[in-house]
């Protein structure tokens, strides 16, 4: 699947600001911290949403404070619920956001599974979930959103275990790596997932084949990184590291905005979040939820956050990435 993960997703598993009512600005929650700036319960407009549903500090989330908002991804979820037939903006039309955006996830990790061609057993999966979220709106929210991570997952384990078979990788599943020297390592074929990759040196890193699901690489250094080939590597995972014009990253994915486009010199200070600062809590980052993350329910310190709205940037279309492909704002 070299350098082609999720690339049959398409644009259904994209982002589309434009088309979306600001549903992660209204219906998620958000708790002060190193992430957000502030508290926002669920089901309540961001301050910084406009009554055209833009973002007025999408130019400065990360200066602003809001991070968290840089990083996330609704794969798409956002404009497909705006779209559906019956409903308008409120507690309905936000109920149904907050479980399809996890199930726009798990396809978006099962399209890429099915890419590499070892992944047969994902297409029924696919299909049944689409059929969920294109179905009955009181069945869509009442959905075990745990239950299909748990049917998922195995999937998933089988399709990485073809893919790095033969390679020799390490296993470093759920390993603690926080701030770990790895620079120019030989991470090829190896499985990252849930390991806690916070301000890690992965520069120069060969991370081709190497499975990263739910691997937490907020402020990891991948300048220089080769993450080509890997596996399962999402859109806000990108976000949330630091990388430069050196970094290859999967052909599927986009090069984050704040990265610099030319190689850029070492970082020689671990980032607040590698010292101890709280984060936010709320929904989950990028990277499969429970799937290959470290707490069992999804869930991380830190909502992933969203991304960029109002127009395209660097390529992606309005600004979501996460989650998969785009990111958003509040």
């Amino acid at each position: 699947m070299d350098g082609s993960g999720g690339q049959g997703s398409g644009q259904r598993l994209r982002a589309d600001c434009e088309q979306c009512a600001g549903l992660c600005c209204v219906a998620l929650p958000f708790t002060a911290s190193a992430d957000f700036a502030a508290d926002k319960p669920a089901g309540q407009r961001c301050t910084h949403l406009t009554a055209e549903n833009r973002c007025s500090i999408h130019a400065g989330l990360r200066e602003s404070g809001f991070t968290g908002c840089a990083v996330f991804d609704c794969y798409g979820a956002g404009q497909r619920v705006t779209a559906r037939p019956g409903l308008t903006p409120g507690p309905e039309m936000f109920a149904v956001f907050r479980v399809t955006r996890p199930l726009h996830e798990l396809l978006w990790l099962l399209t890429e599974a099915e890419a590499t061609g070892h992944g047969a057993a994902a297409r029924p999966l696919i299909a049944e979930i689409e059929a969920l979220v294109d179905g009955d709106t009181a069945r869509l929210r009442g959905v075990d959103v745990a239950a299909w991570r748990a049917r998922v997952g195995p999937v998933l384990e089988q399709v990485s275990e073809r893919v790095r078979h033969g390679l020799g990788g390490r296993d470093l599943r759920r390993a603690d790596l926080a701030g770990a020297r790895l620079r120019d390592g030989q991470l090829r074929g190896a499985t990252l997932r849930g390991a806690l990759l916070i301000a890690a040196d992965l520069s120069g890193a060969d991370l081709h084949r190497a499975d990263l699901l739910g691997a937490d690489l907020r402020d990891a250094d991948l300048r220089g990184a080769d993450l080509a080939g890997a596996l399962f590597l999402t859109q806000p995972q990108l976000d949330a590291a630091h990388g430069d014009g050196t970094t290859t990253v999967p052909g599927a994915l986009t090069r984050p905005v704040h990265w610099p486009s030319g190689s850029s010199p070492a970082r020689h200070e671990a980032p607040r979040q590698a010292r101890g600062m709280p984060r936010g809590k709320a929904a989950p980052v990028g990277g499969g939820g429970g799937l290959g993350g470290r707490s069992g329910d999804g869930r991380r310190t830190g909502r992933g956050g969203r991304r960029r709205r109002g127009g395209r940037q660097d390529g992606t279309d309005g600004g979501h990435g996460s989650g998969g492909p785009g990111g958003r704002t509040g």
